[in-house]
């Protein structure tokens, strides 16, 4: 082997070591900014157990923000949120937080390519560079649960695929039928709204290595997912747990 091609043969090793830093890098970081978003929104719920947004004021340009202050649970589709506390109440317990909550969701944010960012939307109620971000449930297994069988009331687990905008449920299975085959189906029968929250949530738990591991079992052999998606690695079923 000549000088050269030994050095191409290295350079392509270090490129793709590079490359597959560079992914897990991506890995770390996504998972880091949702545990920011949970750290801080479970600090919120222990002095404002109703607080379900975060409203900020953000700059793009220097990727900062101002707090506004936290607000609850929107009454109807066309309402406005209510107002929990206004930044500057001294007070409300939530005041002691204040630079903590500004600080984390600022960082939660920070990135790019942040899955908090999917938690985030315009506030529709308010003019001008005002955003919302919706706080992650406490439990997202169980908010899942939930969401699921509002829709498909006998539904015992979901088959998720995480390459399919990061954690879209491609099956449903609905117990067992007299044969002792499972009863699957691929048609879903929430509505595009629903859908994007559960897929937001599912793409969480792919993205947080702990809920993964607690909620997410691999699917043995080849799996072809429906849609015309062809069959993916990342591919999993995911129990739901039971629910009131």
């Amino acid at each position: 082997m000549t000088p050269a091609a030994a050095n191409h043969d290295h350079l392509a090793i270090l490129a793709h070591q590079r490359e597959e830093l560079d992914i897990e890098r991506g890995r770390i970081e996504n998972a880091h900014c949702l545990a920011v978003l949970d750290h801080i929104s479970a600090k919120i719920r222990d002095l404002c157990p109703e607080a379900v947004h975060v409203t900020f004021a953000y700059y793009g340009k220097t990727r900062t923000l101002d707090l506004e202050g936290v607000l609850g649970a929107q009454s109807s589709p066309l309402g406005a949120c209510p107002w929990l506390w206004e930044n500057g109440n001294e007070e409300h317990p939530l005041a002691e937080i204040a630079d903590d909550i500004e600080l984390d969701v600022q960082s939660a944010l920070a990135p790019y390519r942040s899955p908090a960012w999917a938690t985030v939307r315009r506030n529709s109620a308010s003019d001008g560079n005002r955003w919302l971000l919706e706080l992650p449930p406490p439990d997202r297994a169980a908010r899942i649960a939930e969401l699921v069988r509002e829709h498909h009331p006998e539904a015992t687990a979901v088959v998720v695929d995480g390459h399919s905008a990061g954690g879209r449920v491609i099956e449903i299975i609905e117990g067992v039928a007299e044969d002792g085959s499972e009863m699957r189906t691929e048609r879903r029968r929430w509505p595009r709204e629903c859908d994007d929250v559960i897929t937001r949530l599912v793409a969480q738990i792919f993205a947080l290595p702990g809920l993964a591991d607690r909620h997410l079992a691999p699917i043995y052999g080849i799996h072809e997912p429906p849609y015309g998606s062809g069959s993916s690695d990342l591919v999993r079923l995911m129990p739901l747990p039971p629910t009131a």
